[in-house]
């Protein structure tokens, strides 16, 4: 005997997703367009004044292979959610996540990536024309998706179409997507439909197919909207340009490494900025947009200061400035500690101003995004997509604020009109990545 093997031993154990008359499995979020299905295809219907509807999987799905057939009218556009959700804090629930887009329009990006309601374009095809030329107006196109640890690459009618590298979620719902039309009248009643759909979840590596494409990298990298709407880089991911110590004129030699595309705090006992100590960038700012990622190990203290001035406090301890909180409030005792109650904890004003309790933190270990906005000094603090605070520098609140706090002793805290961004050590481990900033430019006069 040569081989044991059948055919039917060699076929992917494929799970069909639709059944013939039926949307057992699948629910309706977002908006009130319609669907049926109809004898194994899934017909969506638009509605008039509705969001964005998605006929949405019960399931949750994180590493897979999906093939799916879709057909759309030429004046609509539509996608699938994948690794998709909803989430309460998030939105009032609505529906975010990576879409594989449908696009009949002259554009022809069906098959690319786009991130819903959080980064918007992930993966266009503008540079992909083979891609754009593979998908058949008015006629039944052919999807294969593969999401697979950080790595996602869709195909449309068996044409490499999108290859993305990015971690930001690793599992979710899939998502079959009509879109809203306003109050657009030639739009009501317009169809998307759906059929084939078929699920790989195990044996992945012996299924997978390789493509041709170059990887679109988004970790140490501008997605393509921020590129567009004029993010830069802070940090490379690979060298120490841009950034000094708080109190050196190069880069501290220790206390401090870069690995794999992480700027890391070594662990040195948990003192602040006794061993590399804090690092600031070497450009001051004014108004700015900052985004940063981090990853706490347990019991870790850090943190992110704005408008630092490091010739403010050349003694020890760290430079003086407002403080986005880095914190492991579980373990930490910092957490029970302030001025005013919970200003220590995680993403807060620290010391002055506590952070929404209900904050979207994830568990120690797993990446996190800050953001800060400083316009016109009105400043917000943001944890993975979601505004945890926001207060305005200098107003009465503010200033009683800092009067009761450990930075009373600071002539006009917090007040400059430009400072430097510092990563702060505080003696254990802390990860960064991802560093960008926004600086609104200015209007003509």
């Amino acid at each position: 005997m040569i081989c044991s093997c059948t055919q039917q031993d060699r076929q992917p154990p494929w799970v069909d997703l639709f059944s013939n008359n039926s949307l057992d499995g699948w629910n309706i979020k977002g908006g009130k367009a319609t669907y049926i299905n109809e004898n194994g295809t899934i017909i969506g219907t638009t509605a008039l004044n509705t969001p964005n509807t998605f006929l949405s999987s019960n399931k949750i799905y994180d590493n897979f292979i999906l093939e799916i057939d879709f057909k759309v009218d030429p004046i609509m556009n539509s996608g699938i959610q994948i690794r998709s959700n909803s989430l309460p804090y998030y939105k009032d629930g609505i529906v975010h996540g990576y879409q594989v887009e449908i696009d009949p329009s002259n554009r022809s990006w069906s098959g690319g990536l786009y991130d819903e309601k959080r980064r918007k374009w992930l993966n266009p095809l503008e540079d992909n024309p083979t891609a754009q030329a593979a998908f058949k107006q008015n006629e039944w196109n052919h999807y294969r998706i593969e999401a697979i640890g950080d790595t996602i690459k869709t195909w449309i009618n068996n044409i490499p179409a999108a290859y993305l590298i990015d971690d930001k979620t690793a599992s979710g719902f899939i998502g079959l997507q009509v879109h809203g039309i306003g109050k657009n009248e030639d739009k009501l009643g317009k169809q998307i439909m759906w059929k084939n759909a078929k699920i790989l979840t195990t044996d992945l590596a012996r299924y997978t197919t390789k493509t041709p494409l170059n990887p679109v990298i988004t970790k140490n990298n501008l997605t393509y909207q921020e590129e567009k709407s004029g993010w830069k880089m802070l940090w490379d991911g690979k060298t120490t340009n841009g950034w000094r110590g708080a109190k050196l004129d190069k880069f501290p030699e220790q206390g401090w490494f870069i690995e794999n595309g992480k700027l890391i705090v070594a662990e040195s006992g948990g003192g602040e900025s006794t061993a590399g100590g804090d690092i600031v960038t070497t450009e001051d700012y004014s108004n700015f947009e900052l985004q940063v990622d981090f990853q706490l190990t347990p019991g870790a203290n850090s943190g992110i200061k704005y408008y630092v001035d490091t010739e403010i406090n050349k003694g020890p301890g760290s430079s003086i400035g407002l403080e986005y909180q880095i914190l492991d409030d579980e373990l930490h005792e910092d957490a029970k500690k302030g001025a005013h109650e919970g200003s220590r904890t995680v993403c807060s004003l620290y010391d002055l101003i506590q952070a929404n309790p209900k904050k979207p933190i994830k568990a120690i270990g797993e990446w996190n995004t800050a953001y800060i906005k400083s316009i016109d000094n009105h400043v917000e603090h943001w944890l993975n997509d979601v505004k945890v605070l926001e207060y305005e520098r200098g107003s009465d609140n503010f200033l009683k604020l800092v009067s009761e706090s450990k930075y009373e002793k600071w002539p006009n805290f917090g007040m400059l009109k430009k400072g430097q961004i510092l990563l702060q050590d505080h003696g254990d481990k802390v990860a960064f990545r991802n560093i960008k900033i926004r600086v609104p430019q200015n209007k003509k006069q």
